[in-house]
C-alpha cells in the first residue's frame, strides 16, 4: 500500500499492524493496537540517489518469538519500494532476510562507505536527542 500502512493481519487472535513513521524514519509494527517494534531508515545526505538505509530492528521482548521481525521486514521493504525508493540493508536481520527472500531484490543496492556514514549521523543524532 502507498500510505504506508499494510493490511492488519491476524497474530494470536491480535490484529498486527506496519505504519510507516517518515517523522521517526521508521516503519512501527503494532500488535492489538500496542507497540511492539519498528525499524528505522535513513537517507546519504549527499547521495542523488532515493534510497532508504535500513539500519536496525527491534521487535520487544514481550512480543518475541511470534515472527514480527519478518512480518515488520517484509512490509517495511515492500512499503519502501512502492514509495519508489530503492533499498540498502545495513541491519543484520534485514540482511539476513534479503538472503531468504527475493520479494524485493531488484530493488536492493549495495552497502557504500556514504551509507554507513549516514547510520553514524543518525544515531549520533538519536544519542544526542535522548540527552
Amino acid at each position: 500500500m502507498t500510505d504506508g500502512t499494510t493490511p492488519a493481519e491476524s497474530t494470536d487472535e491480535e490484529t498486527v499492524e506496519v505504519r510507516d513513521n517518515p517523522e521517526r524514519h521508521r516503519f512501527d509494527i503494532l500488535v492489538g493496537g500496542r507497540q511492539a517494534g519498528f525499524s528505522m531508515y535513513t537517507a546519504a545526505a549527499d547521495s542523488s540517489e532515493d534510497q532508504r538505509i535500513f539500519y536496525h530492528t527491534v521487535i520487544d521482548d514481550d512480543f518475541g518469538g511470534r515472527g514480527l521481525a519478518g512480518v515488520l521486514t517484509r512490509a517495511a521493504l515492500t512499503t519502501t519500494v512502492e514509495q519508489g525508493h530503492r533499498i540498502v540493508p545495513v541491519c543484520p536481520y534485514v540482511v539476513r532476510w534479503l538472503h531468504g527472500h527475493d520479494d524485493v531484490a531488484e530493488s536492493v543496492d549495495r552497502v557504500r562507505p556514504v551509507h554507513l556514514e549516514a547510520v553514524r549521523a543518525a544515531n549520533a543524532e538519536a544519542d544526542g536527542g535522548e540527552r
